[in-house]
């Protein structure tokens, strides 16, 4: 029971953290609109790409050795790894935004910053929620997996239990990975439902 909220405390905490620098690192890597001379668009760009290039296993490899064994290397091979995939993906949904709203403010003479909250984000807050979701789905079957590295959770209890030839007890380990993604897929794939109707 403890290695399944471990699993499942490591990918929502990671999934959040990323989900927020993620909106961090999207303002400056999108063109907010036609005149915007985006300046810092293509080294943002670079950096989320170096983010999401390097595999969770990969990070959680390398913090293992800085951070130590347990749950909170984990969480932070999840939370960069995805800080560059949703960091890409809401910088698309920013520029894709129906530009008018956000014009019509403009003309008024209102801010960049509050154009953004006002115009910009209410129109991509669904597709961002709806991305943070699939995410949050897919960072659950990571973190089981990162524990077999020794990131905690139920990775490391598979691991452990593997290496002694325990098989009734793999066997457990597994239909509870099992469940809990399922459970956790239904519930992210209801929300998505909801946030994009």
């Amino acid at each position: 029971a403890i290695g399944a909220w471990e699993t499942l405390a490591m990918s929502a905490l990671g999934t959040a953290l990323a989900a927020a620098a993620g909106l961090a690192l999207a303002l400056p890597a999108s063109r907010l609109h036609s005149a915007d001379a985006a300046w810092s668009r293509t080294p943002t760009r670079w950096v989320l790409n170096a983010l999401r290039s390097i595999p969770e296993l990969v990070w959680a490899a390398l913090l293992l050795i800085s951070a130590g064994l347990g749950p909170f290397a984990g969480t932070l091979a999840l939370a960069f790894h995805t800080t560059g995939v949703l960091g890409r993906l809401f910088a698309e949904a920013i520029e894709n935004a129906p530009p008018g709203p956000g014009e019509a403010l403009r003309v008024q003479g209102v801010g960049n910053v509050r154009v953004f909250f006002y115009a910009t984000l209410p129109q991509v807050l669904p597709q961002l929620m709806s991305y943070t979701l699939y995410r949050w789905e897919n960072n659950i079957r990571a973190a089981a997996v990162l524990g077999v590295v020794g990131a905690g959770g139920l990775g490391q209890l598979l691991a452990f239990h593997m290496g002694l030839f325990q098989m009734n007890k793999t066997a457990t380990i597994l239909g509870a990975m099992l469940l809990m993604v399922a459970v956790v897929d239904a519930s992210s794939h209801g929300a998505r439902r909801l946030l994009t109707r």
